[in-house]
């Protein structure tokens, strides 16, 4: 069944629609959650659901847009697993990596809002030069182990670890030197 002819039967037939849907889909989708939500199934689960719901909502939209399922499956799992992340770090604490959790958490608050503070880390990422911003991008966007980014990048594991020790060092500094201060 192609993307087109699964969209319109989750409009005329919405459980027969989600039952393809998972069908062909669930895999995929596991894969990217279990990325980012390794710790507890049940989170899994639900964000599987969620991901499929939205399918399910979206579906007229997807369908007019010609929009391949696929890559908008995997996007909306990662942003649907990443929300469900924050929401269990805001309850239990949870780290991705407990030195970039060490280094934030080091940082005081800045003078602006929170998403001016997520713009300026953006934006210092974004100014990083090859490959230390290929790298950052990796770990903590992609969520890759450091082995697997020093393979893709043909490096060895040790490097890959230092540039972002060194990395996280400069983006400290480079956050202080714009008013962003440690915590008492």
């Amino acid at each position: 069944m192609n993307d087109r002819d699964l969209t319109r039967l989750l409009q005329k037939d919405p459980d027969a629609g989600l039952q393809a849907a998972m069908q062909a889909y669930a895999p995929l989708v596991k894969a990217v959650l279990l990325r980012i939500l390794p710790q507890d199934p049940r989170d899994v689960e639900e964000c599987m659901a969620d991901t499929f719901v939205a399918l399910w909502r979206y579906a007229p939209r997807l369908e007019q847009q010609a929009t391949p399922l696929r890559p908008w499956l995997a996007v909306t799992a990662r942003n649907k697993g990443i929300d469900r992340y924050h929401t269990l770090r805001r309850h239990t604490a949870l780290s991705l990596d407990a030195e970039l959790g060490e280094t934030i958490g080091e940082l005081a608050e800045f003078d602006r809002a929170a998403s001016e503070a997520a713009d300026w880390v953006g934006a210092l990422v974004a100014a990083m030069d090859l490959p230390d911003r290929e790298i950052f991008l990796r770990k903590y966007y992609l969520l890759q182990s450091s082995k697997e980014i020093a393979a893709a990048l043909g490096m060895a594991e040790n490097t890959v670890n230092t540039r972002l020790s060194r990395g996280r060092e400069r983006l400290r500094r480079q956050l202080q030197q714009k008013g962003v201060t440690r915590h008492a």
